[in-house]
C-alpha cells in the first residue's frame, strides 16, 4: 500500500513527521503542525495510518498550505519579478552569482559553475 498525497509518493516505513518532509514545500516542523492539527500522532508510521488519516491530511494540505507545482511556480515568478524591476538581487540572478553577500574570488563554484580560464593580453616588442 503506497501513500500519494498531492502525486508523491511518501515512504511507507518511515515515521509521519518525516514521510510528510517528502512533499516541497513541507519540512519538519509544517509536518508536525499538520499532523497536530488533524490529529495524528506524529510518531505513527505511515504504514499505520488509516484511510481516514490520509484523507484528512491531504484535505488540510490542499485547503491550507501550497506545495510542489504552486509553490515551485510561485518561486519562479518572485525571481522573474525581481530580474524585471532591475534589483541588485535580481541582476545577479541573471548574471548567475550569489545573492546573499558571499565573496566571489575564490568560491560559489556552485553558481558559477566549472572555471573559465581568460588568457591575459600578450605584450607588444619592440
Amino acid at each position: 500500500m503506497a501513500v500519494r498525497i498531492s502525486s508523491i509518493e511518501i515512504p511507507i516505513s518511515k515515521r509521519g513527521i518525516i514521510g510528510l518532509t517528502y512533499l516541497y514545500g513541507i519540512g519538519k516542523s509544517l509536518s508536525k503542525t499538520i499532523l497536530k492539527s488533524v490529529n495524528i500522532d506524529e510518531n505513527k508510521k505511515v504504514k499505520d495510518w488509516s484511510d481516514d488519516d490520509i484523507s484528512k491530511i491531504r484535505k488540510f494540505i490542499s485547503d491550507n498550505i501550497k506545495i510542489e507545482g504552486e509553490l515551485r511556480s510561485e518561486n519562479q515568478i518572485n525571481i522573474k519579478r525581481l530580474m524585471d524591476i532591475g534589483c541588485y538581487i535580481g541582476t545577479r540572478h541573471r548574471k548567475g552569482l550569489p545573492l546573499r553577500g558571499q565573496k566571489t574570488k575564490n568560491n560559489c563554484r556552485t553558481r558559477k559553475g566549472k572555471k573559465k580560464t581568460v588568457a591575459n593580453k600578450k605584450k607588444v616588442t619592440k
